[in-house]
């Protein structure tokens, strides 16, 4: 067995795979230094590891789909102010534990603002996870009922960021509602939490069954948060538009 097999071995072993692919580069025809040689084939195994740290976490978080917000077509929706999403992306807001709040009709582009702020969470270790708002409250009043509450209530509350997608106008009942109410107050000014919704913020005790607990969720998620009210068009009726022009 030669040198190169054993060190092949040794990478393998321990786990050294982006170090393991670049060797071979520098093995001949290099004026590098040994220290050099060291340096750059370290920083490619770090940057190997971020960017499949990254990919797992965003895998694990439960995104509907992975849309960055460089694919937000910020021109066709001029009512989202670009430089406030880019400040938001530098997740400053996480560690204040700020919320926020995207607030529009179906199809402007909320889940994806949303989904694009998730992704860059992961890309820095934050702990991230998506969820759709009616599947959360089913979840919560399932385990209310197996005696499995606290539990449920610790680990949606461990997240670093929380995503509820679509608080619509389908009526939540008192139950779903005290139990949705328990878990914004567990992250509150702790942790933060981004909320989709197609409902104005004044109209939120019809869907919330009780007015006062709706009004309490409120007062604990837009407290230390900041709001986006989206006005512009449906990116899926501009699809359908493109698509039936296409066809023609």
């Amino acid at each position: 067995m030669t040198v190169y097999t054993k060190l092949e071995n040794n990478l393998t072993k321990l786990k050294l795979t982006a170090i393991k692919e670049y060797l071979p580069n520098y093995l001949e025809g290099n004026d590098l230094s040994l220290p050099e040689i060291l340096e750059q084939l370290t920083s490619k195994e770090l940057a190997y590891r971020t960017q499949r740290s990254a990919k797992m976490s965003i895998h694990v978080a439960h995104f509907p789909y992975t849309k960055g917000l460089d694919e937000f077509d910020f021109d066709f929706q001029p009512s989202v102010d670009k430089q406030r999403i880019m400040n938001l992306a530098s997740m400053n807001f996480i560690s204040s534990a700020k919320n926020i709040l995207f607030i529009g009709s179906s199809g402007v582009g909320k889940t994806h603002l949303a989904t694009g702020l998730g992704m860059e969470a992961c890309k820095n270790h934050l702990s991230t996870y998506f969820v759709n708002c009616h599947e959360l409250i089913e979840r919560l009043k399932l385990a209310h009922q197996e005696n499995r509450l606290a539990a449920i209530l610790k680990n949606y509350s461990r997240y670093k960021l929380l995503i509820i997608d679509e608080i619509e106008y389908l009526p939540i009942d008192d139950l779903g509602s005290d139990l949705f109410f328990q878990l914004i107050a567990r992250r509150y000014e702790k942790k933060s939490t981004i909320i989709t919704t197609n409902i104005p913020l004044s109209e939120w005790g019809e869907t919330f069954s009780n007015p006062t607990i709706a009004n309490a969720i409120l007062d604990h998620l837009v407290h230390h948060s900041e709001i986006f009210k989206i006005t512009g068009k449906s990116y899926r009726m501009k699809d359908y538009q493109e698509h039936t022009k296409a066809q023609k």
